[in-house]
């Protein structure tokens, strides 16, 4: 996978670095003009990107929330665990190019193989498909400092660069915000559609509904909504509480007439099993029985 060697605003250098508050990369050199994705974005989007010749891709399903920090990632891999028990070929895209977490929480490590026709993606234990730019990086905690449109180009080259092979299931695990990278998973890729995650606070809603506009406004059809850390339990009496106070995802699921797929509750077992590269042990009926079937339907 190359990596540019200009700044990443976009100009080839025409920047000449400078850092300008309006448009993202200049002092006005680009004479770029900022715009969202309500005007010509949409309008006018960018072809496809071709998959890899070598893979087979039936469904790409995007989990997006808009907010930092709601679980998207935990929701991402215990869809892939959900759809893969099921029977399925499953992969995931770690599109969160500067906060990867899938390969931690799915135990895998090492760097992919490099053959003549693409990338090889790692397996988990039970068969998944995993590529997170995390899987790239000499030490699995240097950061990635990189300008917006290089984020999109290297998601964009997971997709057209990594061999699959034949997959049910491609689930996209996006990057909090509405900025390069969802925008370039929307336009680029053949997006069945977008699962929503919030939770419960009403700061985290509001970014959220962001996150859903930009679907609409994009064509994206929305196939529901998730609210984790819906509640806590007691591990002494049992007691179910609100942590976080009472949830919004029906209520913004309703405004939006998007289903509401239902709520997972914080649960300590599932943080150990994923700090220990194990989410794939851990049991949950809402994504094993009711997700799957929402969706095939």
């Amino acid at each position: 996978m190359e990596n540019d060697s200009n700044c990443g605003c976009g100009t080839n250098g025409s920047c000449k670095g400078e850092q300008n508050s309006t448009c993202g990369c200049t002092n006005g050199s680009c004479e770029g003009e900022q715009k969202t994705a309500s005007s010509d974005e949409g309008k006018h989007p960018p072809e496809m990107l071709a998959l890899n010749e070598f893979s087979n891709v039936k469904n790409v399903i995007a989990i997006m929330s808009g907010k930092g920090g709601v679980g998207k990632s935990s929701v991402t891999s215990l869809l892939a665990c959900g759809f893969r028990k099921k029977g399925f070929e499953v992969g995931v895209l770690d599109a969160d190019i500067t906060g990867p977490s899938l390969p931690k929480m799915f135990g895998v490590k090492g760097n992919p193989e490099q053959v003549a026709f693409g990338l090889l993606p790692l397996e988990s234990s039970s068969g998944i498909k995993v590529m997170s730019v995390n899987l790239l990086m000499p030490v699995e905690d240097d950061p990635v400092i990189w300008r917006g449109p290089l984020l999109g180009k290297m998601v964009g080259q997971f997709w057209t660069d990594v061999v699959w092979t034949d997959l049910d299931y491609l689930f996209v695990d996006l990057p909090p915000g509405t900025g390069d990278v969802p925008l370039t998973v929307m336009q680029s890729l053949p997006l069945n559609g977008l699962i929503i995650v919030t939770s419960p606070q009403e700061l985290a809603a509001m970014i959220v509904n962001k996150a859903i506009k930009m679907a609409k406004l994009m064509d994206i059809p929305i196939l529901g909504l998730v609210e984790n850390m819906s509640a806590a339990v007691c591990p002494k009496c049992g007691e179910e509480f609100q942590l976080f106070g009472p949830g919004h995802g029906k209520e913004i699921s309703e405004r939006f007439n998007i289903p509401f797929l239902g709520s997972l509750p914080i649960d300590p077992r599932l943080s150990t099993l994923c700090d220990q590269g194990r989410v794939e042990d851990y049991e949950s009926s809402l994504f094993t029985d009711f997700i799957p079937q929402q969706i095939r339907e």
